[in-house]
């Protein structure tokens, strides 16, 4: 038997680093090893069980305290002592509902072992590039396959390739973006912590199809697991010869470097992310001439992020009509997705495009978990839209979630549920992009303040008629006038959702109330007097004493002392206190 505990990020922050100490001070007679996420994010820590048959049992939601109860188990074989941490069959359709490629590794191998990642067929794709096909080919079998860029844009990876192929010059960079910036994504850092090996061996068959020599991994420094995990596996293929000089015999040779970037939002824009890997501040460039042409140092460059190149060597490996035959016309193979926000399922998810919103949210995620309504999903950080419940069997593609008003973007899916205010929604996204604009231009840098100013007064009670018309005026003139991606799509939070959700606004501004009950300057608290059985919780839970009323008698807030922190309401167990 052996055991192998989930380490990635999630898995240590829910406890996955004591549960492997507890079982490395258990009395267990197997191998303790280590893998990456599986993508069950909300189950963390996961132990998986191999039997000497590799039959899997899976315990999920592990603590320390249960070292005990696993050694039991593996030294008696009686399943007793686990069965209440046994992985539900339910929560088991999490990953029997999904095509897993970028993911295929993540939560299996041990991302710190490359005799691991070569098991796994790993680095066969790479041999069969150099050995037995021209960088044309190779460019070929990903034009067949339909990739498109998985970082948000969904521009043809081949046609990038082909272009940095074709532009004049010796020397040539292959670049990944790995400055995953959006709130709620997480699918790039987890691919890079879970198997390192699959982005290298993409990145060098990219290198060798557009004949660069220098392979760099821009990544954020707030990634310190990934960042890791990524070095050591440049180190180990390194010793084994897979970088450097005449890999695998051939005349191609290609070196790696790790740049950590700072975390600027504006770093996921490629041109900005090359000043910043120069040594410059992260601000984008004019664009013609495009990095195929003039990129780093000014030389040709490609530029993909970490899925698009988790996808190659699976492409090479089984043809580019594999996966092509998955996905729909426009939109080929297949996407992931950090689905997180108020959903009972929460983590990573591949699902072939041609999926619809509903299949993800609802079949894989198991739905809301508040037992309230689904009242919209985010898709695209803040660089896309709100898309509400009536479009729930949106197809997951690039057109069908553009026709909505949002983006596919690189994955990032928060879903939403009765209790989110649409407008607190936007100002919190509108917030962010003010707050990560380079300044460069001053439709951005602006005209995203302007805007946040009109959300803060709208939240704040302060709304005037106008204010919406005011927004949509603003955000047509920021699209058109700004200069990068950033800016050109920073509106989108807040005409995605005055276009689903213009009534919410309407009763920030005239009504004075906030439908959701969220926003704080537009809520009142009260105790109804019939409910109230006078426990006097809700008093002595008040930060500020606005509270009075004796023992066994009804209590009353005092609304000029209330700072509307809503302790009362949420310490009340009878229902009596209410907000309007």
């Amino acid at each position: 038997m052996r055991i192998v505990i989930g380490q990635g990020s999630c898995g240590i922050a829910a406890g996955a680093e004591k549960v492997r100490k507890a079982l490395l001070g258990a009395d267990i007679n197997c191998e303790v090893s280590v893998t990456g996420c599986i993508g069950m994010c909300y189950l963390e820590p996961i132990v998986d069980i191999y039997d000497d048959d590799n039959k899997l049992t899976r315990l999920v939601k592990v603590s320390e305290n249960d070292a005990e109860a696993i050694a039991s188990y593996i030294n008696s074989g009686d399943k007793s002592f686990i069965e209440k941490l046994e992985v539900s069959a339910e929560d088991s359709e999490f990953l029997s509902k999904q095509i897993r490629i970028a993911l295929r590794n993540c939560g299996i191998i041990n991302p710190e072992q490359i005799d691991a990642y070569l098991e796994a067929d790993g680095y066969t794709a790479l041999k069969k590039a150099l050995c037995d096909m021209t960088p044309e080919e190779v460019i070929d079998v990903i034009k067949t396959s339909g990739l498109a860029g998985r970082g948000g844009a969904g521009f043809p990876t081949w046609f990038k390739w082909n272009a940095a192929r074709q532009s004049a010059g010796e020397e040539k960079y292959l670049i990944c973006n790995a400055d995953e910036g959006d709130p709620g994504a997480f699918m790039d850092r987890a691919v890079i912590e879970s198997d390192p090996h699959n982005l290298i061996e993409g990145m060098l068959i990219g290198a060798y199809a557009i004949g660069a020599k220098h392979a760099v991994v821009y990544v954020r420094a707030e990634y310190p697991l990934a960042i890791k995990r990524l070095k050591n596996a440049i180190a180990q293929a390194t010793e084994k010869g897979i970088i450097g000089n005449n890999i695998f015999g051939s005349d191609f040779s290609c070196d790696f470097t790790i740049k950590a970037g700072a975390g600027a939002f504006v770093c996921g824009e490629e041109t900005a992310l090359i000043e910043s890997l120069e040594g410059h501040r992260g601000m984008p460039r004019l664009k013609p001439p495009f990095p195929a042409q003039s990129g780093f140092w000014r030389k040709p460059s490609n530029i993909n992020n970490v899925e698009t190149f988790a996808n190659v060597a699976w492409i090479i490996n089984n043809g580019g009509e594999a996966f092509a035959a998955m996905g729909t016309e426009g939109s080929k193979g297949t996407k992931v997705f950090a689905v997180t926000g108020k959903v009972k399922r929460s983590g990573l998810v591949e699902i072939p495009m041609g999926k619809t919103l509903r299949d993800v949210i609802f079949d894989i995620g198991g739905g809301i978990k508040t037992g309230k309504e689904f009242k919209a999903v985010q898709m695209g950080g803040p660089s896309g839209g709100c898309i509400p419940t009536d479009l729930i069997d949106t197809v997951i593609d690039y057109k069908a979630l553009g026709a909505t008003g949002a983006i596919m973007g690189s994955g990032g899916m928060v879903v939403m549920d009765e209790s989110t205010c649409m407008v607190g929604m936007a100002k919190f996204f509108l917030d962010f992009t003010a707050k990560e604009s380079c300044g460069k231009c001053i439709h951005c840098r602006i005209g995203t303040k302007r805007m946040l100013e009109i959300l803060e007064r709208i939240t704040n009670g302060e709304g005037k008629e106008g204010d919406i018309e005011l927004l949509e005026e603003l955000c047509y003139s920021i699209k058109d006038g700004a200069l990068c991606g950033l800016g050109q799509t920073a509106p989108n939070p807040v005409l995605t959702t005055i276009k689903y959700f213009r009534d919410e606004y309407e009763a920030h501004i005239r009504d004075k109330k906030c439908p959701a009950g969220e926003c704080s300057a537009l809520i009142e608290y009260k105790i109804i007097p019939e409910k109230c059985k006078g426990c006097t919780l809700c008093a002595r839970n008040c930060p500020v004493n606005a509270i009075s009323g004796t023992v066994k008698n009804p209590h009353v807030i005092d609304p000029n002392k209330c700072i509307k922190c809503g302790k009362c309401f949420t310490v009340c167990k009878f229902g009596a206190v209410v907000k309007e």
